[in-house]
């Protein structure tokens, strides 16, 4: 199974794509979109689509893991990653992309274990896991790395209560 994880965000949106199967997790890639600040914010948007959607066709994930929307003592910065959380989730329907959206605790707890980790003990761990010589940079991508990982330990979690529920 391919999947893509996506840390949304208007300045910088963090994505990974890993394979998961029955041997080790593989890294297919990951990077930054971006977007300049001096852009109005419609264009901005526009521009995460179009490279959100060529990321997804290159890379034709099975499945997509995108971090929920926390609530921010910063309206502003919580109200553009919803702008761009929607942009996202737009992309992935018109791709067909089935979406899976886990909270920044369950992450966090998924990939370290512990659900107050910090960025650097994510880092780390996601840099350990996928074994990369360094860790993901900016914080975006490793953190979209962690989502990917996340969605790649459920996955088979997902697959029994399907299976039960018939």
């Amino acid at each position: 199974m391919r999947i893509m994880g996506i840390d949304p965000g208007t300045a910088i949106l963090g994505w990974g794509v890993l394979d998961s199967g029955s041997g080790p997790l593989t890294t297919v890639g990951y990077g930054a979109i971006t977007t300049p600040a001096k852009h109005p914010a419609p264009e901005r948007l526009l521009l995460l689509h179009r490279e959100l959607s060529a990321l997804l066709a290159q890379h034709r994930p099975d499945a997509a893991a995108v971090e929920e929307l926390f609530f921010s003592r910063n309206v502003t910065t919580a109200l553009a990653v919803g702008q761009a959380r929607g942009v996202v989730l737009l992309a992935l329907a018109q791709a067909g992309i089935p979406i899976f959206e886990y909270k920044p605790l369950v992450i966090k707890q998924a990939v370290v274990g512990y659900g107050n980790a910090d960025k650097r003990q994510m880092q780390a761990m996601v840099r350990l896991t996928l074994n990369l010589a360094t860790a993901p940079r900016p914080d975006d991508v490793a953190d979209a790395l962690a989502i990917a990982l996340c969605h790649a330990y459920h996955t088979p979690m997902l697959a029994r209560v399907q299976a039960a529920e018939g």
